[in-house]
């Protein structure tokens, strides 16, 4: 190697080292003291005693809030992401179609994604409030009588998921559209001669060279949808009863109301496991089925 060339790499190094210095700071080094704690038993004011696997043996045989939240969340993931999807996508086939006012219902449709979750969350609270919410006033015309949507724990769950699918179709939404706008328009041409309609043409060609960002979507989503807490923290802390303690929310009471911070740091490692071995089951068997290219 010549000096020259000792120099670039000297410059380079430096270059990254700032953020090199700060990955191991304050992302690498808190994973391996997680790793460490969920091992122990501290509650942040005595020194950590180390327990072995005791932490993991307890969740697994004898919480059952562990199953019931894990079960919440699985149930949340399953009324978001499904629904968030179909409207993220119908809601970007109507903006692909040119019509008048387009660009301004888009940014419409992307203003809760920047919009605070907390503003959002109260927001829409305010909503599904049983005596004075504007859902109950809505619903009225239609002769329904009024529900207590968030403090029932029938209703809670669906109100909570209704709310992040709204806040979070505008960002989806985009995806898509890049997506469809991206679909060679001398296909759908060629298929309208050989007498395909639109909906042939939807699954013949706009829905298989959407795929990347189909797979894109859900594998952020199931992510997004077991790493829930803000919208529930704000909207039904957990209730009524136990119908909205998801997972996050549970690792979030053991840390920092009980004071568990071991537990909860074991309950994070489980969650890691969960969402690593769904995405890899995403991505290997939804992954050989995504068109990346034509031919």
């Amino acid at each position: 190697m010549t000096r020259a060339n000792r120099q670039h790499l000297i410059v380079g190094f430096s270059f990254i080292a700032p953020n090199f210095i700060a990955f191991l700071i304050f992302v690498a080094g808190p994973v391996v003291a997680g790793l460490v704690l969920s091992f122990t038993e501290w509650d942040l004011l005595s020194s950590p005693q180390w327990v072995g696997i005791r932490n993991y043996v307890t969740l697994l045989t004898r919480d059952n809030l562990f199953w019931k939240s894990l079960w919440n969340t699985i149930y949340y993931a399953l009324l978001t992401v499904p629904a968030g999807i179909v409207v993220s996508l119908g809601l970007a086939l109507l903006m692909n179609l040119g019509l008048r006012g387009t660009r301004v219902y888009r940014t419409l449709f992307f203003i809760p994604v920047v919009a605070s979750s907390i503003a959002v969350a109260l927001a829409w609270k305010w909503f599904y409030n049983g005596e004075f919410g504007v859902l109950n006033w809505i619903t009225s015309w239609f002769g329904i009588p009024p529900q207590n949507w968030i403090t029932d724990s029938r209703w809670a769950m669906p109100a909570v998921a209704l709310t992040v699918i709204w806040k979070s179709m505008g960002y989806n939404m985009v995806i898509f559209l890049a997506g469809l706008q991206d679909v060679p328009q001398s296909l759908h041409e060629a298929a309208a001669i050989d007498g395909a309609n639109s909906w042939q043409r939807f699954w013949a060609i706009t829905l298989p060279l959407l795929s990347p960002h189909l797979f894109f979507v859900l594998v952020v989503s199931l992510i997004g949808a077991f790493q829930a807490f803000d919208m529930v923290y704000v909207m039904t802390g957990g209730g009524p009863g136990n119908a909205t303690r998801v997972y996050n929310y549970y690792i979030w009471e053991n840390a920092f109301q009980f004071f568990k911070m071991g537990y909860a740091s074991a309950m994070a490692y489980i969650l890691f496991v969960l969402i690593f071995l769904i995405t890899l089951i995403q991505v290997r068997y939804l992954g050989r089925r995504t068109y990346y290219e034509l031919g």
